[in-house]
Parts: C-alpha cells; sequence; structure tokens
C-alpha cells in the first residue's frame, strides 16, 4: 500500500502512490490531484475488456489538469460533461484532499450520471473543493460508456470463452476505481475502511448494481443513491427475455446496420469510436443496464429490486431519495419501459389513478416520476430497512427562483449543486436560500460518510426508516425538515401495480 506523505508546503504538492509520485495543485487549502489513471487505457485489443491494472511511470507525473472525457455524444450546455478531449483513452480519477498528511479521512467516491451514454467525473459540477473542506477525500472518476462500455457481441463472447468479462465493461470500470482506491488512497489520506459512494441517476442506478455485485462487496461501506431509480429490468447477455432481445442479439444487429453480418473480433475494434455512437444506445429501452452473470460468470446476475428483497445487497447504511418534480414533461408513453407499463393498466388501475393524480392532466403529468423514482426509492428504503440495515429516505424540492423554465418542482439532476455546495457551477443565479440548502445538503451527506449517520452537528433530525417507517427528510425551500412521505396514495397504487405486472 502507498505511504502516505506530508503536503509541500508551496502549491505543488506530492503525492507518491504504487504507481509513482504526482505533483498536484493547491487550492483555497484544499489539495488537488487530477487525471490519475486508475486502470490501462482500454484500447486497440483492450477495447471491450475488463479493465487492466494501470501503468507505472517513472519520475514525477504533472496531475494538475483532468484527463480526456470518455467517448459520447456531445450535448451543448450539459454540466455534468467535462472539457474535451474525448478519447478511448479516459480511465482516469481526480482527488481533492485537505491533508494527505492526516490519515484515515472518510473517501467519498462520485459515479456521474448522464444514462451511462454520457458525462463525465471531471466537470466542474462536481469540484470537491467544498465537500473535502468538510474533512473528507473526494473522488470523481470516469467509465466506459455507451456501447464501448455496455456492449455484447457473439464474436466478443466467444473470444471470452465463458471465463472473462462480456458486456458490462463500464460496471467493471467502477469496480476498478474502488480497487485502486482501496489500494491507494491512503497515500491522499483517506481511509480506505470508510468509504462511500454516492451518485446521481445513472450513477445512482449503478451503485444499486455494485450493491449487489459480489465483486464490489467491501469496497465501499456506505452508499447514497440520488434518483437511481430501481425498479427497471435488465437486460441479460445470452438469454432474451419477453419482448426484450438479449444484449448479443442487440449487438450483433448493431454490427449488421454497419455491414457486418459475420463480424470478427478484429473488425468490431477496428471500427472508429465514433460509429459506435449512432443510432445512440437506450439506457431505458434495454441497451445498457447488463445482467451479465447468467452463465455463471460476470457482475450482475439478477435485478436490484429482487435482489433487495431477498437481502442479498451488501449490508450498508444507505441514504436514497428523489426529487420532487423528476420527469415532470415526461408522458407515459413517450418512453419505455413506462409505455408498457401504461399499457398494461387495467380500467380499475386506470380509474384509481387518476382520482389520486386529481384527473387525466395530473397523471399525465406526475405519473412517470413516481413510476421511475419517488416509488422505487420508497420501496428499496422498505426493503433495506427490512433486511436490518441503517436506511434514510429523502425528497429534494428545492428550487431556486431564478430556476429557468418556471419548474414547479425540483426537476432531474438539480440537486446535483446542492449536494457539492457548488453552486457557480449551477445553470441559474442563486440567493442566500439557495447557499443555506446547498450548506445544509452537503453537511448531511459529509456526515454520512464520516460516522454513517447522516444526523448531527446540530441538523434538523432526518429520521432512520427503520425507527421511523414513512417518514423522510424533505429538503425544501425553507429548510430540511422531518416529513411523512407525500402523496402515499399514488406510490401504494404504482407498488400494487408492480406487484401485479411483475
Amino acid at each position: 500500500m502507498a505511504a502516505p506523505e506530508r503536503p509541500s508546503p508551496d502549491l505543488n504538492p506530492v503525492v507518491r502512490i504504487g504507481q509513482g509520485a504526482l505533483v498536484g495543485r493547491t487550492t483555497a487549502g484544499i489539495l488537488a490531484f487530477r487525471g490519475i489513471p486508475y486502470a490501462a487505457p482500454p484500447v486497440g485489443p483492450l477495447r471491450w475488456r475488463a479493465p487492466r491494472p494501470p501503468v507505472s511511470w517513472p519520475g514525477m507525473r504533472d496531475a494538475s489538469t483532468v484527463g480526456p472525457i470518455c467517448v459520447q455524444p456531445l450535448v451543448r450546455g450539459d454540466p455534468g460533461v467535462g472539457p474535451l478531449p474525448m478519447s478511448e483513452d479516459c480511465l482516469t480519477l481526480n482527488v481533492w484532499t485537505p491533508d494527505p498528511g492526516k490519515g484515515r479521512l472518510p473517501v467519498m467516491v462520485w459515479i456521474h450520471g448522464g444514462a451511462l451514454v454520457n458525462g463525465s467525473g471531471t466537470a466542474a459540477l462536481y469540484d470537491g473543493v467544498a465537500l473535502a473542506r468538510r474533512g473528507v477525500v473526494v473522488v470523481t472518476l470516469n467509465y466506459r460508456l455507451g456501447r464501448l462500455g455496455f456492449f455484447a457481441h457473439p464474436a466478443l463472447s466467444a473470444e471470452a470463452d465463458g471465463d472473462g468479462l462480456v458486456g458490462n465493461y463500464g460496471l467493471a470500470d467502477m469496480v476498478a476505481g474502488l480497487e485502486w482506491v482501496r489500494d491507494s488512497i491512503a497515500a491522499f489520506g483517506g481511509d480506505p475502511g470508510n468509504v462511500t459512494v454516492f451518485g446521481e441517476s445513472a450513477g445512482g442506478a449503478a451503485i444499486l448494481r455494485l450493491m449487489i455485485a459480489e465483486a464490489a462487496r467491501g469496497l465501499f461501506h456506505r452508499a447514497v443513491v440520488q434518483s437511481g431509480l430501481g425498479r427497471e429490468e435488465g437486460t441479460p447477455v445470452f438469454r432474451s427475455r419477453p419482448g426484450r432481445r438479449s444484449l448479443e442479439a442487440r449487438g450483433a444487429a448493431f454490427a449488421e446496420r454497419l455491414g457486418l453480418a459475420r463480424a470478427t473480433v478484429a473488425q468490431l475494434r477496428a471500427l472508429p469510436a465514433g460509429q459506435l455512437l449512432t443510432p445512440p444506445p437506450s439506457f431505458y429501452g434495454g441497451d445498457l443496464l447488463v445482467i451479465d452473470g447468467d452463465d455463471g460468470h460476470g457482475l450482475i446476475d439478477e435485478d436490484v429490486e429482487p435482489a433487495f428483497a431477498a437481502g442479498r445487497q451488501a449490508p450498508v447504511p444507505l441514504i436514497i431519495g428523489s426529487n420532487s418534480d423528476e420527469f415532470g414533461g415526461v408522458r407515459p408513453g413517450d418512453m419505455s419501459p413506462w409505455r408498457e407499463i401504461d399499457g398494461a393498466l387495467t380500467e380499475a388501475e386506470r380509474r384509481a389513478l387518476h382520482a389520486a393524480y386529481d384527473g387525466e392532466a395530473g397523471f399525465r403529468a406526475g405519473v412517470v416520476s413516481d413510476l421511475a423514482f419517488n416509488e422505487p426509492a420508497r420501496r428499496l428504503a422498505r426493503l433495506h430497512a427490512r433486511a436490518g440495515h441503517p436506511t434514510w429516505l429523502y425528497r429534494f424540492d428545492v428550487v431556486a427562483a431564478a430556476m429557468p423554465g418556471g419548474a414547479s418542482g425540483a426537476p432531474h439532476g438539480s440537486e446535483r449543486p446542492y449536494v457539492f455546495d457548488n453552486l457557480l457551477a449551477a445553470s441559474w443565479a442563486v440567493g442566500e436560500r439557495d447557499r443555506r440548502a446547498a450548506r445544509a445538503m452537503a453537511d448531511y451527506w459529509t456526515g454520512f460518510a464520516t460516522s454513517g449517520d447522516p444526523n448531527g452537528g446540530g441538523r434538523p433530525v432526518w429520521p432512520e426508516y427503520r425507527a421511523m417507517p414513512g417518514q423522510l427528510l424533505m429538503f425544501g425551500n425553507d429548510g430540511p425538515a422531518a416529513a411523512p412521505v407525500p402523496q402515499v396514495e399514488r406510490l401504494d397504487l404504482i407498488e400494487a401495480i408492480y406487484a401485479r405486472i411483475r
């Protein structure tokens, strides 16, 4: 294991890890080390292979700038995407620490969202300075995206010969990043025995999968899932489900569209990365959430909700929650799998839902947020608490006065600058109310990372779900406060519908 070293007194601190020496930068008393490789570049013959150990380097490595973002379609104005360049050689991470010489500081590892097709750990939105000032070591990482991260094809499966990783490369990158933290974070003052994973949207969904992945067991000790879904069904690599082709079949169809009906491994690896972006793979359509353990190998062999129901998840303290207006503009018919759920409703169920949502307009405006986020968060909180593990549920309802779009609630992803206490990265003007909300949320998150309990420090008490089922912490414009789970009639109806159709 790498040895800690006292920081240099100047602005260019040096930390030595097993790979070599890193020269970072100091900002406002926080030391930052960026662009650190945690795995070998997954290029050439390593495309679509499990991550390999990182290379070492001689002398001093400049760690003042972030590495390239992973290959993805660029979305203008997306605050969750860091600066160019873009490259397949993107498996790097970034570390912020208040003091490499102190030792045994709590560690927080951020898994970014972006539907598993875009985003990066290098975005300014995820700058770790404000969290590190609270006495934690912050790590953000990149992982392979889209078809470079989640893809299968019969030729690749034959090469793996039933004994290697197939399909779930992006999730394997996250495991490799956590292994790097275990082996190297002590050099930055972090405690490898006190690691919290936290992530939003697809990052939250990935954390739920890490909680049921045996390969990740013991690599983290607490988890925070922000808008991480939880009811979605993954796509097996080798077998089809009713109405859902296997990942291998999807990969073969994609290759055939490129004129490679009998593609070889060499032909697939020779494809320019840009050709793998079109047509884009679909997170909600089943292209990216992979069940790769159906042959006895791999990382994931079941869906999240059944695993939690059986008590097979990691026995770690959990914060889980959602935003008050996640997908408020999305109708059930706009997006699979909620299109199928909408079509499967009985007339009695539809009438009951319309009544609970005060009519058709309310149903169309709010049901997808509840189907995708609010009810699954409550369901997983119940199951985790039932298994005897410390659990805290939240709802985020902070709406900045200057937020664009006239939002009636907190939209998807809007909690991120508050969690990082990094409102300068928000796309709207902020006021003192927002600053108070950000301080509170970051304090709860870092308190949880420190002790496994978000309470303390004079903060309003957050009810623990085992002791007070049906209670959550509402982050609102007037500050955080304990409250009953809102709109339980809707969530109860949805829970019953899920039980019937699945």
